[in-house]
């Protein structure tokens, strides 16, 4: 069995849908498979924009949910003939109903809870992966479509729920055994709490619920098609001579994907990692190119430097002073700090003195992890054993990534040296012992 994601710009219309179907016919010859969509291309955006508008007590939100439905029937139109139409077109304008009867709820009270906007937000892939299922129906009936929610189930924690592996992979296992059609249509992105209240699973959900999905299932491998040709030894839209990847180990895909690769999303490699899964990158747009494996091989004859990768829009905070030196827990006091605050650190460096230690976070963050790290050590720098936090905002952090970079000398001296001769000034440096990411 083999697991299939689609993305946003996968199906983004009724054209781009039908080469979707294409590519699904093709595999189904040789295998049973399990197909997961995401929402129509920018409907989760107009979806969250709704729900703000309502929320704001703008009545403009009902012109948004207008462009939605339209959107909707427009593709069911021109995938489904016109003899079959009728009673579809009438279960689309029942969800869209039920859409609306939600942001009115919202209009009248002028909030909006986070329970609330994921139900909300859930109706983008409920719509895609009904008209998708019902569209490929009409080339092969051996199609069947299946609600992710009943199988995939989480905790309370709407926005980015944690998932209930035990019982979803009971579930997913039990389904499967039961269901021996070719081909299975779930939506992404949306699962269920176990007390049936919808629940999303945060940013890159979709190719998240395609991994526990193979996971759960021990798939033979996870597809997942996007617009690109897999990943790339740098940002093609920065670096035009970068190059595809054929093949990439699991360690250096996060690693890559992490630092701004934006084919795959880390959090969605945990469950086919564990089970050794490769993972399939192709371009819908483009069937016939080989795209990038993700796997546990490594080469030894390997490329030494994989790729190399960045994040924008970074702060970097320096916390130093004399009164860190030698002084037990200062770095688990900053961690804590910024743990409770819910901020993503990102980049960390410390000096063997210990007199100063620095972290990237973003810099939508920084306002706030400035203000409760200085809180928190008030004492310290009202005493002057250590000084304000420092903010440094608007920076980036390059990345080198590379699983036979370890192997090799004079990487590091090498990629400084460039920097240096183009006259870019480095802040800070990282590398872990592994020695697979050097970050600037």
């Amino acid at each position: 069995m083999k697991v299939l994601k689609f993305g946003g710009t996968s199906v983004a219309n009724a054209q781009n849908i039908k080469l979707v179907l294409e590519i699904v016919k093709q595999k189904a010859q040789q295998d049973q498979l399990v197909v997961v969509v995401s929402a129509l291309s920018k409907v989760t955006d107009l979806l969250q924009s709704a729900a703000a508008k309502a929320a704001a007590n703008d009545e403009s939100f009902r012109d948004v949910v207008a462009e939605i439905e339209k959107k909707h029937l427009d593709t069911l139109k021109e995938l489904i003939p016109v003899s079959e139409q009728s009673s579809l077109l009438s279960h689309v304008k029942r969800i869209i109903n039920h859409l609306e009867t939600l942001l009115d709820g919202c209009f009248l009270l002028g909030e909006l809870s986070p329970r609330t906007a994921d139900t909300i937000l859930s109706f983008g892939e409920l719509l895609s992966s009904f008209i998708i299922a019902k569209a490929y129906q009409q080339i092969n009936s051996d199609a069947v479509y299946k609600d992710s929610r009943e199988l995939i189930k989480t905790d309370n924690n709407f926005g980015k729920a944690t998932v209930n592996f035990e019982v979803s992979n009971q579930l997913i296992k039990e389904y499967f055994a039961e269901n021996k059609s070719k081909i299975n249509i779930l939506p992404g992105f949306i699962a269920q709490t176990l007390d049936g209240i919808t629940s999303t699973l945060g940013r890159g959900g979709s190719d998240y619920t395609a991994a526990i999905i193979a996971g759960a299932l021990d798939a033979e491998q996870l597809e997942i098609w996007t617009d690109v040709n897999g990943m790339f030894t740098a940002n093609p839209k920065i670096v035009k001579q970068a190059q595809p990847i054929a093949n990439i180990s699991y360690q250096e895909a996060m690693e890559l994907s992490h630092f701004g690769a934006k084919v795959l999303y880390p959090p969605t490699i945990q469950p086919v990692l564990r089970k050794n899964i490769p993972i399939l990158i192709k371009n819908t747009f483009e069937p016939e190119a080989v795209g990038t494996l993700i796997s546990n091989q490594i080469s030894s004859n390997d490329t030494v430097v994989k790729g190399i990768s960045h994040i924008d829009h970074i702060s970097l905070l320096t916390l130093e002073g004399p009164g860190m030196i030698g002084v037990a827990g200062s770095s688990r006091r900053l961690f804590e700090v910024l743990s409770q605050e819910k901020i993503n650190v990102i980049f960390i460096t410390q000096a063997s003195s210990e007199h100063s230690i620095c972290i990237g976070i973003l810099n939508s963050d920084a306002e706030n992890a400035e203000n409760a790290i200085n809180k928190a050590f008030e004492i310290e720098i009202s005493q002057n054993k250590i000084d304000p936090c420092y903010v440094e905002k608007d920076l980036c952090i390059i990345a080198l990534v590379g699983e036979n970079m370890k192997n090799h000398q004079g990487l590091s001296g090498r990629m400084f040296s460039t920097l240096g001769k183009n006259n870019v000034n480095i802040r800070a440096i990282a590398q872990g012992a592994s020695e697979r990411n050097i970050s600037t």
